[in-house]
């Protein structure tokens, strides 16, 4: 428990020298008081420590049995770790930290949470029965130097798999949620089913959607016409247990370092791979952002906890019939909810769950609940409107400054150089090991259209061109950009070469590519090289 008293006199915002000491500052001097004070950590999540601004982002991975989670660390780091177990059967029956090390090793649960080092020190309060099914997996490899891997127990179908736990899982989950960077849910594509205990866990993670992804693994088992099948299924079962207006994102793919057994999609799932390893790759420059996000979201809670307790200890009897009352109150506690949103003027999505609620209060001694305390609250409110403000301008000039830091190594490396890295050789780079010109393949057929154009000295004019190039139906802004790319000589005219690679452009923009920024040098009209060198 902390003991940081509260500088309640000071109204300028504080100044610091770095992101994770200025979160530590004011969680510390602001917004633990208040929590302390109204019993938060009593009601929502434990207090947070020095290891909790300062730990690597992490990865939580969700699944139920045999959906890959444990092949899924494997593929990205390319290497075994201790403890690691794969099978078709029920595997992993423990949480697993996948973290960097010298030394490779396994530490085990009741040894971690003593680690000041390390961000796991408030899973004590689960007790035995989890940190026996807790261990901290350590070796050498160049993913964890960026990032943290948490790899979960299967998930079963089953009234018997949930009592026979010994620990409350699905707030264990919600534990690392509120900590962790990123959520991956996988899906086994080839036996797609959401169990009751896997739909209180998705349930239990509801406030960290924006932290959520979904993998639909193991999609090169099926056909197209199934993956289509299982993708609409997913997206709705997704829908109903979510429950909110937009999409979670979904990646479909095979993540593992084996032959796809159907390759018909193999394009798309390249592409998947490649968005989510982008998704993964930019945690280590947004993980300040997302650790100042969390803090707000703590203390908007946290505010909300202290009007409701507050309210409560206000409406308590100070002698006689204290019990019955305290019925009552939780019984009407909709109903202070409502009358804390009028007042306080918060929106209806700060309040914490009502029959949770209810349920926390029935165990609680109200005689114990402080009364209301405007400088622990003014305190919090001129951390969110002065010192918040501060800090984002720190978090954006330490994001400036790590424009070349994401997670490399592992299978990372794998695809980013070569002719292996996603759209090698393909639209705008079809031809880039050759030593012809690719346009000249289909230039007879651009000359016969050029020739038709009457040119003058060999050219045609931007008019003349612009009437032939609307005929593919581009807009505008597209057929600009292929002008630009296509002048290479800037004169604002097209010989031979140019309109050629104008109609060798626009070719690959209808067939789906995306167009270069610039002109790649395999692209360049042969007449045209020597003027660039």
């Amino acid at each position: 428990m902390f003991s940081w008293s509260n500088r309640e006199g000071k109204k300028d915002p504080e100044l610091f020298q770095n992101v994770s000491e200025g979160l530590k500052r004011l969680y510390r001097n602001k917004l633990f008081p208040l929590e302390d004070t109204y019993h938060f950590h009593d009601f929502h999540s434990p207090a947070l420590e020095d290891a909790d601004f300062d730990n690597k982002p992490m990865v939580l991975l969700v699944g139920q049995y045999s959906t890959g989670k444990t092949t899924f660390i494997r593929h990205l780091m390319e290497q075994d770790f201790p403890g690691m177990r794969i099978g078709p059967e029920p595997t992993t029956d423990s949480f697993i930290a996948v973290m960097h090390g010298e030394q490779e090793g396994v530490i085990p649960g009741n040894a971690l949470v003593v680690d000041p080092k390390k961000p796991f020190r408030k899973l004590n309060a689960f007790g035995n029965a989890f940190l026996n099914r807790f261990v901290c997996a350590q070796l050498k490899n160049p993913v964890l130097e960026s990032i943290s891997i948490i790899d979960t127990p299967g998930i079963l179908s089953g009234e018997k798999q949930r009592i026979s736990r010994g620990y409350d899982f699905a707030a264990v989950l919600e534990w690392f949620a509120e900590r962790v960077d990123r959520i991956i849910l996988l899906f086994d594509a080839h036996k797609l089913d959401i169990s009751d205990e896997f739909s209180e866990v998705i349930k239990a993670l509801k406030n960290h959607e924006d932290k959520m992804r979904v993998v639909l693994n193991k999609a090169d088992q099926i056909s197209t016409q199934q993956l289509m099948r299982v993708y609409g299924a997913l997206m709705w079962s997704l829908g109903k247990i979510i429950n909110t207006p937009e999409v979670v994102r979904v990646y479909i793919g095979s993540f593992w370092a084996q032959p796809l057994l159907i390759a018909d999609n193999r394009k798309l799932f390249e592409a998947e791979e490649q968005d989510l390893f982008r998704d993964i790759q930019s945690l280590p420059q947004n993980a300040a952002l997302r650790k100042l996000n969390d803090l707000i979201k703590r203390a908007r809670l946290a505010k909300v906890q202290a009007y409701i307790i507050s309210a409560l200890k206000k409406e308590m009897p100070s002698v006689f019939g204290k019990d019955s009352k305290k019925k009552e109150l939780i019984n009407n506690l909709g109903a202070i909810y409502e009358k804390i949103q009028k007042e306080h003027n918060i929106s209806p999505g700060d309040f914490p769950h009502l029959k949770k609620m209810q349920e926390l209060l029935a165990v609680q001694d109200f005689n114990k609940f402080p009364a209301f305390k405007p400088k622990l609250l003014e305190s919090v409110e001129d951390m969110l409107g002065k010192d918040i403000a501060k800090l984002m301008t720190l978090v954006r000039k330490e994001e400036a400054a790590m424009t070349n830091q994401s997670v490399r190594g592992g299978a990372f490396e794998g695809t980013m150089n070569g002719p292996f890295g996603h759209g090698y050789g393909e639209g705008a780079g079809e031809g880039i090991d050759e030593l012809e010109w690719i346009v000249g393949r289909d230039k007879p057929s651009y000359d016969e259209i050029f020739y038709t154009l009457s040119p003058i000295n060999g050219k045609v004019s931007g008019a003349t061109a612009k009437k032939e190039m609307v005929k593919s139906k581009l807009p505008n802004t597209v057929l600009g950009k292929i002008w630009t790319l296509a002048d290479v000589d800037k004169d604002g005219y097209l010989d031979d070469e140019e309109f050629a690679l104008a109609n060798h452009l626009i070719k690959v923009k209808l067939e789906g590519h995306e167009l270069p920024a610039k002109l790649p040098a395999h692209l360049v009209p042969p007449s045209k090289r020597q003027e660039q060198n």
